[in-house]
């Protein structure tokens, strides 16, 4: 099993399955808007100008799990994100990434980190994982992680 065999929602509400991105290496991350993180976002849509012409994504799956910090409808995240932060990388619809209604992706996520990166659900807004080019977990990141600070990380995945 690996990344590959989900299916998740865009933000704008069609169907998305994750093996149209195989053979990428991917950093899936749960984000807020209204969130002290959410400057992360600047740093993440550069990683992904960085490296996307290498074959590398960034995959945002916005959630309102954690002190109500993403409150706004997908079209109002949608276009948060674009105004404040430029960003062009792929955004999915508003999901739950723990508790009884987590989305399978996420529940995958939390369970096949390696050791030492599993650590159990995810504990606040822009928690990173960095999935290489055949769908696998590679490693977790706690949220304050800068997204700079996963670049050399990135990079020795990529071609």
């Amino acid at each position: 099993m690996s990344v590959y065999d989900f299916t998740v929602t865009t933000i704008d509400g069609g169907s998305q399955s994750l093996a149209d991105y195989k053979g990428k290496v991917l950093l899936i991350v749960n984000t807020a808007s209204a969130c002290g993180l959410t400057p992360h976002y600047k740093g993440l849509q550069e990683l992904y100008e960085q490296y996307a012409d290498r074959g590398f994504t960034v995959l945002g799956f916005p959630c309102n799990q954690f002190a109500g910090q993403e409150p706004g409808t997908d079209e109002e995240i949608k276009s948060f994100c674009e105004l404040n932060y430029k960003v062009s990388f792929p955004l999915f619809s508003k999901i739950d990434v723990k508790g009884d209604h987590a989305h399978p992706l996420y529940t995958y996520l939390v369970n096949h980190a390696p050791e030492p990166y599993r650590t159990g659900d995810i504990e606040w807004n822009f928690v990173k994982f960095l999935i290489d080019a055949e769908g696998h977990v590679v490693r977790r990141y706690s949220a304050p992680t800068e997204p700079a600070a996963i670049a050399a990380d990135i990079e020795a995945l990529l071609p």
